[in-house]
C-alpha cells in the first residue's frame, strides 16, 4: 500500500506488453507530471519487469501472481494505491500534451461526477474515433453499447462534432479517471468478468446509487486497440456476448427484465447465425458458449443483482438509455452515426 495519498494516480496494467511500454511510456511520463504512474503487470511472461527495472525506476511496478485480467487485476493493483483519482490507462494508448487537466479539472468541479473519460481517437488514423469508447458510451434499451462516433463497425471521422463536454451512460476502460472512493463504493469491477463489459457494468453501478459518468473532449488520446484480445477474437466474442447479458441481469431492475432478456436471446441467436453465413463457425460456437457461461454465473448474477439493488436502495436508472433497439435502427432504418438518433429518444 502506498501510504501518502496522492491526487491522480495514473495505472497502466500490463500482461506482455513490453513492445508498448517501450513505445508509449516516455509520452506518458512526460505529460502526466501532475500524477504518479504504476504498472500493475498481470504476471507477464516476456521481460517487462526486467525492461520497466532498467530503463523506468522511477515508476512503481506492483505485481501480480497471475493473469487475473482487467478486472480482477485491477481490483488487486488498486487496493494498493492510496490515490484520490485513478486514471485507468491501456498499455496501448498515446497521451497527448495536457491530458490529464481536463478531465481533473471536470472530476474537480463536481462531486457527483464519478468517472469521465477523454475522446478516443484511432492511433493509425488519428482523423477516427476509435472504437473502445470514440467520445463516450451509451445502451439501448436491451443492452446493446454504442458510442457518440461509432455504432457497429461504423466509426465515423472526428470532426469535432462530439467536442461537448457532457454526461454519458459508460466510459470506456482504455482510458478512464476514477473517483477512488466511488470506485470502491460500489466494490469495484466484477472480477467474474476477466475482461470486457467491466467498465459498462462499473459505470451503470456507478449509475444507479447516485453517480454520473461524463466524456470531456478537451482531453484526447489515441488508441491502438486489440492489444491483448484483437477484433476478431472468438474469446472476445465470446466475453462480450457473456459478460454483456450478465450487466444487464445485474443492473437493469425494470419489471420487464425478464422479457428483454428473451429479446436478446433472439437477438443473439441471429447474430450467431449470421457467424455462420459468414463461414465463421468459431464465432458462432463462441456465443452459444457464452449463453451456457452466463446460464452458469446466473445464480451469481442474481445473488449480485440483489446486493446491487439493495446498495442503490432499489434505484434504477434509465437515464441517457437509449429508448429503442439500437440493432433495429441501424440494420433497418440505416440509423450508422449517432447524430441519426433523436435526443428525445433518450430517458431522461
Amino acid at each position: 500500500m502506498i501510504m501518502n495519498k496522492i491526487p491522480v494516480a495514473v495505472v497502466i496494467l500490463n500482461f506482455n506488453g513490453k513492445n508498448y511500454l517501450e513505445k508509449f511510456l516516455p509520452t506518458i511520463l512526460s505529460f502526466s507530471l501532475e500524477s504518479k504512474i504504476f504498472i500493475a503487470d498481470n504476471n507477464s511472461s516476456d521481460d517487462s519487469i526486467s525492461f520497466l527495472k532498467d530503463c523506468f525506476p522511477n515508476v512503481v511496478v506492483i505485481k501480480i501472481d497471475a493473469n487475473y485480467g482487467y478486472s480482477k487485476g485491477y481490483n488487486i493493483a488498486l487496493k494498493q494505491i492510496n490515490a484520490s483519482y485513478y486514471i485507468l490507462l491501456n498499455n496501448d494508448v498515446e497521451v497527448t500534451k495536457d491530458w490529464i487537466s481536463p478531465l481533473l479539472f471536470l472530476m474537480e468541479s463536481n462531486s457527483k461526477i464519478a468517472a469521465c473519460q477523454p475522446k478516443i481517437l484511432d492511433y493509425k488514423n488519428q482523423k477516427v474515433f476509435e472504437y473502445a469508447g470514440a467520445a463516450g458510451g451509451f445502451l439501448d434499451n436491451y443492452g446493446y453499447p454504442f458510442c457518440q462516433g461509432r455504432i457497429f463497425n461504423t466509426i465515423e471521422n472526428d470532426f469535432e462534432q462530439y467536442q461537448e463536454a457532457k454526461e454519458i451512460f459508460w466510459t470506456s476502460g482504455a482510458c478512464m479517471m476514477i473517483r477512488a472512493d466511488a470506485f470502491w463504493d460500489v466494490e469495484g469491477f466484477d472480477n467474474d468478468f476477466f475482461a470486457h463489459m467491466e467498465e459498462i457494468d462499473l459505470c451503470w453501478r456507478l449509475k444507479n446509487i447516485g453517480y454520473s459518468v461524463f466524456v470531456e473532449p478537451k482531453s484526447k488520446v489515441y488508441h491502438i486497440g486489440g492489444g491483448t484480445l484483437n477484433k476478431i477474437s472468438t474469446k472476445k466474442t465470446f466475453l462480450n456476448f457473456r459478460n454483456n447479458l450478465i450487466t444487464i441481469t445485474k443492473n437493469d431492475f425494470s419489471n420487464n427484465l425478464i422479457l428483454k432478456l428473451v429479446l436478446r436471446f433472439i437477438l443473439d441467436g441471429i447474430a450467431a447465425i449470421n457467424f455462420l453465413l459468414k463461414a465463421q463457425p468459431n464465432h458462432f460456437i463462441a456465443v452459444i458458449r457464452a449463453h451456457f457461461s452466463y446460464y452458469y454465473y446466473l445464480p451469481s448474477s442474481i445473488s449480485k443483482r440483489k446486493k446491487n439493488k439493495k446498495l442503490s436502495n432499489f434505484n434504477f436508472t434509465k437515464s441517457l438509455i437509449y429508448k429503442g433497439s439500437i440493432v433495429l435502427d441501424y440494420f433497418i432504418k440505416s440509423k450508422r452515426k449517432f447524430s441519426d438518433l433523436k435526443n428525445n429518444n433518450f430517458f431522461n
